[in-house]
């Protein structure tokens, strides 16, 4: 232990006891109550870890002796609300004021060889169930009420020096539930820590166990991972283990072999720059909550380029519709994770629009190209102008300034028009019951041709006024004459 250690668990110890005396009132009240009833009770895991680290939430952890009915009915005359969702796992989940509790049995459960789920078997003993987590850091815990710290595989030590190890063996671990393997690299990424080199070697060894776990459980690993302080920590990790190659493919194939005189740049490593400075952009404009839909569109943002890779004659490489191509690759790897649809739609409305800023040139679009780049971005407007900015990555100073000047130009362009045209809410000058009525038509596929006929006006000539709009519908509507015979 080096010098600075002992300090350094001094202060770990002070904070825990700080945080610790802070949810006294919840912690000793539910311990009490279990003592009386005959069971033994300890706040466990994360808020144990969290404790010392000054990150106390308002989520508590408890695990116990008690099987779930009789957890159900001691909370039940304590909590303001207790619900039984997680019950045939051994967990009774309760709402105290500001507090979500959740208390489970003790658990000593594993995954079979070859099953999604594990088969839940109740423990006997606190020790038992903090040796089956999945880190040191996660496997202390405080009894209650009489608040002892127990720590029987040496998690302090190992959160004072920012560590990841597992209780046992990373192999035992890993195979017990594979999903802890992307557990490591989240919590490398939410916790600044470093993964121990038998962690590490176990995860590059039993990757491909990985593949039992459901898609939605890699998902939402996944996200907590991407929504993390340090994402490129957790990120790097999967891709050197190999675990991202059976997660997230498209993300290691970013690493490209570059030609031999280095004509463009690291593709991977140009990535994860991206969503760094996606990440510091998205403080700035959208608030202090990680945004998921923004920092996952500048990961997946350029991983069209293997596919469209080119090398010319005169050795330059080109990338010609990698974001058309990205965007599909993007639609199809988020619906393999269960995203929800909506998600799917805005990263791959961003992957696919990344580009379009660059068209913009020395700011010679039209107001109608403006109003354009507006009306597909959408509801993305915002982060497209986060990914865009993001997207610059280059060393060449004059470059990067003018790059940004110019986006500078056509943000306040896009804002000057939604001043005077109201552009975030953009609709034809007529609706769709003033169309039917001017053209003597029922609703059907042709009002649509025809909002969209508008619509498309609208763009190209802004606000039109109602006699106009009325006038180039009648005109339009002529000229299809032929077409309807």
């Amino acid at each position: 232990m080096s010098e600075s250690s002992p300090r350094r668990l001094s202060d770990v110890q002070e904070t825990a006891l700080a945080e610790l005396m802070r949810i006294a009132p919840v912690i000793d009240e539910l311990g009490a109550r279990f003592a009386e009833a005959g069971e033994t009770l300890a706040l466990v895991g994360g808020p144990v870890r969290d404790a010392m680290l000054g990150r106390l939430q308002n989520d508590l952890d408890f695990t116990t002796s008690a099987h779930p009915d009789v957890t159900e009915r001691l909370l039940a005359g304590w909590a303001d609300a207790v619900w039984d969702l997680g019950k045939e796992f051994g967990t009774i989940g309760s709402r105290k004021g500001q507090w979500t509790v959740e208390v489970t049995t003790y658990r000593a459960e594993k995954y079979d060889p070859g099953s999604r789920k594990p088969q839940v078997r109740f423990g006997d003993s606190l020790e038992g169930d903090l040796g089956r987590r999945d880190f040191t850091v996660n496997a202390m815990a405080v009894t209650l009420p009489e608040r002892r710290f127990e720590d029987p595989y040496g998690g302090l030590l190992d959160l004072a020096h920012g560590v990841l190890r597992t209780p046992g063996t990373p192999e035992d671990s890993f195979s017990d539930d594979p999903l802890r393997m992307m557990r490591a690299a989240r919590f490398a990424a939410q916790l600044g820590f470093t993964v121990a080199p038998e962690v590490e070697a176990a995860m590059t060894a039993m990757a491909e166990r990985i593949d039992i776990i459901s898609a939605e459980r890699v998902r939402d690993e996944l996200v907590k991972l991407v929504c993390a302080p340090e994402p490129r920590r957790g990120l790097t990790l999967l891709v050197e283990t190999g675990l991202a190659q059976r997660v997230l493919p498209e993300l290691p194939a970013l690493m490209l072999e570059r030609d031999e005189h280095h004509r463009h740049k690291d593709v991977y490593e140009h990535t994860l720059t991206v969503l760094e400075q996606s990440i510091e952009l998205e403080r700035e404009r959208l608030g202090l909550e990680p945004d998921f839909v923004s920092r996952f569109a500048a990961l997946m943002h350029d991983v069209g380029k293997p596919r469209t890779r080119r090398f010319q004659a005169d050795g330059s490489v080109t990338f010609h519709h990698h974001d058309v191509v990205g965007a599909k690759l993007t639609r199809k790897r988020m619906k393999a994770l269960r995203f929800s649809n909506d998600d799917v739609d805005a990263v791959s409305k961003l992957v696919e629009l990344h580009l379009r800023f660059h068209g913009y040139g020395d700011g010679a679009w039209t107001d109608s190209a403006v109003r354009r780049y507006v009306r597909d971005a959408g509801d993305q407007l915002e982060r497209l102008h986060i990914l865009t900015r993001a997207d610059c990555t280059t060393r060449n100073r004059r470059k990067a300034e003018r790059l940004a000047r110019t986006y500078d130009d056509i943000e306040a362009r896009i804002d000057a028009l939604a001043e005077q045209e109201q552009l975030d809410a953009m609709r034809p000058d007529l609706d769709g019951s003033q169309i039917m009525a001017i053209l003597g038509i029922p609703p059907g596929r042709e009002v649509g041709e025809a909002y969209r006929f508008l619509l498309d006006l609208r763009i190209e000539h802004g606000p039109q006024a109602p006699e106009a709009a009325e006038a180039a519908l009648r005109a339009w509507w002529a000229g299809r004459a032929g077409d309807r015979s």
